[in-house]
C-alpha cells in the first residue's frame, strides 16, 4: 500500500454533547455523507476506531459503540473522524465529471504546455472549490508569486486527468500575474 493510501482523511468533527444518551453533534467534512451510518466505523487516530451506534443526519446527532452518557461522550468532543482513502473510493460515489480531492493535490496544472505548478490541497470557499497551487519553480524565479488559488470550475478547467496527474487550464497564468 502506498504512503497515499495509508494516510487517514478527516471526514467530521465531534461536537459537545447532547441529552442524557452520550449524543453528540456530527461536523461533517465531507461531501458523502451518507457514510456516516448506523454500524460504520471511524478512526479516532491510526490505532483507535470508534462505531457509530446511531446516528440523526436531521439534527445532525450521533452516538458511538461504548458512549453512553455525557460525561462518556464529553471525551469525544473536538476530536477527529478519519477515514482511509481506500474506503474512501469503495464507499463514496462520484458523479461524471467528479474527482476525489486526493486525486486532484499533486496534479500538474498546465495552460498551453507550460507547468504553471503542482496542486498543494483543494480548499472550498462558499460554494466554490478551489486548487490551491504552488507555483512552478522557473516561474518564482521570473518574479511571480509562490503560491495562487484557481477555480476549479469551467472556464478555468479544461481537461482533468487523474492517471496522467495533469489539469489542463485557461486563464490560470493571467490570474497568476495578478497574484
Amino acid at each position: 500500500m502506498s504512503k497515499q493510501q495509508n494516510k487517514l482523511l478527516h471526514i467530521a468533527t465531534i461536537g459537545k454533547t447532547v441529552g442524557l444518551k452520550g449524543d453528540t453533534k456530527l461536523h461533517i467534512n465531507s461531501d458523502f455523507p451518507e457514510q456516516f451510518k448506523k454500524g460504520a466505523s471511524f478512526f479516532l487516530n491510526e490505532n483507535q476506531s470508534l462505531t457509530l451506534s446511531d446516528i440523526n443526519h436531521e439534527r445532525g446527532i450521533v452516538r458511538f459503540v461504548g458512549y453512553t452518557s455525557p460525561e462518556d461522550a464529553k471525551k469525544l468532543t473536538n476530536k477527529y473522524l478519519y477515514t482511509t482513502i481506500e474506503r474512501t473510493r469503495d464507499e463514496c460515489h462520484l458523479k461524471d465529471g467528479e474527482y476525489f480531492w486526493f486525486d486532484i493535490e499533486g496534479c500538474k496544472v498546465v495552460e498551453e504546455g507550460k507547468v504553471l505548478g503542482i496542486v498543494d490541497e483543494v480548499d472550498r470557499i462558499g460554494i466554490t472549490n478551489y486548487l490551491c497551487i504552488v507555483t512552478d519553480e522557473e516561474l518564482v524565479n521570473k518574479g511571480f508569486a509562490k503560491s495562487f488559488l484557481l477555480p476549479f470550475s469551467k472556464p478555468f478547467t479544461l481537461n482533468t486527468d487523474i492517471q496522467a496527474k495533469i489539469i489542463t487550464v485557461n486563464g490560470g497564468m493571467d490570474i497568476l500575474e495578478a497574484s
